[in-house]
């Protein structure tokens, strides 16, 4: 067995492990699902698993296609279970991410594709950052670190190391690790 496949497989097991604590937490009532940014990241990982396998990023795009199907999951469960902190603000990123989207599929070119998923992706982010700022305990940090982690190991399982399939995960790689960040900061000063 390969290195690129060993970090494919743990990465993938990270990426779905990450997942359990958070949907465990929501039918808590601990965790309350943002349901914009559960909706941009189901569409986004769906779009960047399909612009990094024709990128030829091979098995290092498995755990953000398996991630793709557990966010709409979530956003599912967001519908039901999710916060009602929903402002303008985060309206007006669901609909520049809903734009960018837009954008992708009539670009035609994998690397501005990644790009344009890459930066949706933070617009998508926003809310939740907004919301993990002024409410730390409705969020599980340890989704964000867990998935920090397998976009992180996903980088290494690559089949091909380019822009095109590398820019994706590491976009994730910071918006899930500063997510964690701001859920933990926040989290010390509201004890």
């Amino acid at each position: 067995m390969s290195i690129k496949v060993i970090f494919a497989i743990i990465s993938t097991i990270i990426g779905i492990s990450c997942f359990i604590p958070y949907i465990i937490d929501i039918f808590k009532g601990k965790t309350k699902p943002h349901s914009y940014s559960w909706l941009i990241w189901t569409i986004l990982q769906t779009t960047g698993a399909i612009a990094m396998s024709s990128g030829g990023a091979g098995l290092g795009v498995m755990s953000l296609s398996i991630g793709a199907i557990l966010c709409g999951f979530v956003f599912i469960m967001s519908l039901f279970y999710g916060s009602n902190n929903i402002t303008i603000f985060d309206t007006i990123c669901l609909i520049g991410a809903l734009i960018a989207i837009i954008i992708y599929f009539f670009l035609k070119d994998a690397l501005l594709s990644v790009i344009v998923v890459a930066i949706t992706d933070i617009i998508g982010f926003l809310p939740t950052f907004r919301k993990s700022y002024e409410e730390p305990g409705t969020e599980t940090i340890s989704t964000y670190i867990l998935s920090s982690v397998s976009s992180l190991l996903a980088l290494r399982a690559l089949s091909f190391f380019s822009l095109t399939t590398s820019l994706y995960l590491i976009s994730l790689v910071i918006t899930n690790g500063l997510c964690a960040l701001i859920i933990y900061t926040r989290g010390k000063r509201s004890i």
